[in-house]
């Protein structure tokens, strides 16, 4: 699949809610799956490769940072129960290729979703687990990070962005 990359509309979407949990949804978590490992991510939103539904993907590894399936969670219709406490933190994001900043989100949130059966789960996370919750649901809201940076980091994001542009074409 391909990455959409800023500052393609798309982006902007609010992505609908999964109403079917079949081979459809499956195979459109597997090829995100692929191509969320293939570009090095740690999580992917289906906006972000023209899919606007409510399904994204995190897999921040195990504690040595290694993905797998088995470390990989499927998040299909996420609503937040739960934040608390603020963290900052580095982020990236594979549609705004080789940029990163600190973005100030909730240390702890718990997240209801369901998984790719339709199963309801109920999840806590803190930390990096919980950064990318609010990353990737972001993208289903139709927002991107460096809307989260302050005025003066925002303009000086959307200068450089502009010139790395021009000098592609």
């Amino acid at each position: 699949m391909e990455i959409i990359t800023y500052p393609n509309k798309i982006l902007k979407k609010i992505s609908k809610p999964v109403e079917k949990f079949d081979n459809e949804l499956h195979k459109l978590l597997d090829d995100m799956y692929e191509t969320m490992i293939r570009h090095n991510g740690v999580g992917l939103a289906g906006i972000q490769v023209g899919v606007d539904r409510r399904v994204l993907l995190i897999d921040i590894g195990d504690k040595d940072g290694n993905q797998s399936p088995e470390t990989l969670i499927e998040v299909i219709n996420p609503e937040f129960l739960k934040w608390n406490g603020t963290i900052k933190d580095t982020e990236g994001c594979l549609s705004v290729p080789d940029y990163f900043d600190d973005v100030e989100r909730y240390e702890n949130v718990k997240v209801k979703f369901f998984d790719r059966f339709g199963n309801e789960k109920i999840m806590e996370a803190n930390g990096l687990l919980s950064v990318a919750f609010q990353h990737e649901t972001d993208h289903l809201d139709g927002h991107l990070f460096i809307e989260r940076l302050d005025y003066i980091k925002r303009k000086k994001f959307e200068k450089e962005w502009k010139r790395k542009l021009k000098q592609k074409k």
